[in-house]
């Protein structure tokens, strides 16, 4: 699957995916977002060239990762793993607090023109529309504010991140699901392409005119 994208996109083209990490310590966290000092020894740090990708998002993140010449951004929970010719713009310098919004390889992906592939997931997963959740004005967005390890040259340190809360709906009354939604009315609009690749329904739509949808769909609930 990856080669066959690698030969979509051609020689300067880019594919990326998210990867997150499977970092498993969420439910250790204090009402403060601190990790106990009895657990933090316990913890493995990031690091973005050996932490595995989460694994509630499938097998294929995590062999995108691994594939030789991947590069990998270095914000933990926003992180992407990317191959090709603007692998390493897209990865580089990525925000560590509100790694979903401005600079970060949604962003980037975004401004680039670059399209999102829904390769057999569920349309609630596209985590692009968190880019949305970032960009749009609406008032009373969840945020949260939690430790992290971070493995610099074999040691562990911590800091803290703070991120829109991208684990609830950005604002009260949504549904959990709500993404979905998002999708099929902008598919219904009459954008995007949806098909089968292999036996795996499939959906392509362009990053830019997505989000933007999102974006206004957001601001007229919140209204």
């Amino acid at each position: 699957m990856i080669a066959g994208l690698i030969d979509a996109v051609g020689a300067t083209g880019t594919i990326v995916a998210y990867t997150d990490w499977d970092g498993a310590y969420e439910e250790l966290l204090d009402d403060e977002g601190r990790v106990p000092p009895r657990w933090r020894d316990q913890i493995p740090g990031f690091n973005p060239s050996t932490s595995r990708a989460i694994r509630d998002n499938g097998i294929l993140a995590e062999f995108i990762r691994t594939t030789p010449g991947a590069r990998r951004s270095r914000n933990p929970g926003a992180s992407v793993a990317a191959i090709g010719a603007q692998a390493q713009w897209l990865t580089d310098d990525h925000p560590m607090d509100f790694g979903y919004g401005e600079r970060s390889p949604l962003a980037k992906l975004v401004e680039m023109g670059g399209k999102v592939l829904m390769l057999g997931a569920p349309l609630d997963t596209m985590t692009l529309l968190h880019h949305a959740e970032h960009l749009a004005r609406v008032p009373n967005k969840r945020r949260k504010r939690f430790e992290v390890p971070l493995e610099t040259a074999g040691y562990t340190t911590w800091r803290f991140i703070e991120e829109f809360d991208t684990t609830d709906p950005i604002i009260p009354g949504l549904a959990d699901d709500y993404f979905a939604q998002v999708v099929r009315e902008y598919l219904a609009s009459g954008h995007g392409t949806q098909g089968l690749v292999g036996e795996a329904p499939s959906v392509l739509v362009s990053a830019a005119e997505v989000c933007a949808f999102a974006v206004s769909w957001l601001e007229r609930r919140a209204a």
